[in-house]
């Protein structure tokens, strides 16, 4: 029975589980939902020598990577993964790019472990806006979080849960490298906004300057980039193609789910 072993079971990675054992597949992890704790090296390590695939959802911190620093020795197998984000792109003035664009921009740790993972041979998986039930504009509707900002021409690509979890399960035939798991349809936040409050039937907020929204240093700093992820070698190199291949198909299937 293959054995897939996660580093760090959060919202994408509770997903790639879930798919994984639809499979039939074993399935260890790291992480308070998970089996094992990460500090726990003793079975952490000999949870890793009984599986046949090694997946990790950790981000760096300041320090590095944290899986890495401390279990590098022991990630000999053949199918390694890594979710990264496309953040490791940079800024690109609304520019579309792929995985052959150069790495750059602010998050100097997300780009290290990126080409960390890729020297190991791993499939990097890198990410846009990750959103789903639970993750989502609604969300932000009903506490009273939704912005309009007013940003002329700022886009961004996003990406459904679910999709990251095919993605992933349909790369256990592919290759290494690095693989951009996006939809089609790079939109501004806007628009995902207006559209949810158009599902909701409700009025959509105001629209707002950067400095009128009054928004977390956070929040500000994810308009600083502004960007097209292209996911043309996903779908070339092992067949995935987006369930939501938009935001409207997103929202319409998380509003279907969670409405009572």
């Amino acid at each position: 029975m293959p054995h897939l072993f996660i580093f760090g079971l959060g919202y994408s990675a509770k997903r790639i589980r879930a798919a994984t054992e639809a499979l039939g597949w074993r399935v260890t992890a790291t992480g308070s939902d998970g089996e094992l704790a990460f500090e726990d090296e003793e079975r952490v390590r000999g949870a890793l020598g009984a599986a046949s695939h090694v997946l990790s959802s950790v981000p760096p911190d300041e320090a590095g990577d944290p899986v890495l620093m401390r279990y590098g020795d022991a990630l000999g197998h053949d199918w390694l993964g890594y979710l990264s984000s496309t953040g490791v792109y940079g800024d690109t003035g609304g520019a579309w790019v792929d995985e052959s664009a150069p790495l750059g921009g602010r998050r100097g740790a997300r780009v290290e472990a990126d080409l960390a993972w890729l020297e190991r041979g791993a499939r990097v998986f890198r990410l846009p806006g990750i959103y789903g039930p639970g993750r989502s504009a609604f969300e932000r509707i009903a506490e009273g979080r939704a912005h309009r900002i007013d940003v002329p021409g700022q886009v961004f690509s996003r990406i459904h849960v679910e999709d990251i979890a095919a993605g992933v399960v349909a790369a256990f035939d592919a290759p290494p490298g690095a693989y951009n798991l996006a939809d089609d349809l790079p939109a501004s936040q806007n628009a995902v906004i207006e559209e949810a409050c158009r599902l909701l039937g409700a009025e959509s907020p105001p629209l707002q300057s950067l400095d009128e929204a009054g928004l977390s240093p956070q929040a500000r700093a994810f308009y600083a980039e502004n960007r097209r992820v292209a996911n043309a070698k996903a779908k070339r190199v092992f067949g995935w193609q987006p369930a939501f291949p938009t935001y409207r198909e997103g929202l319409a299937d998380i509003l279907r789910r969670t409405s009572p």
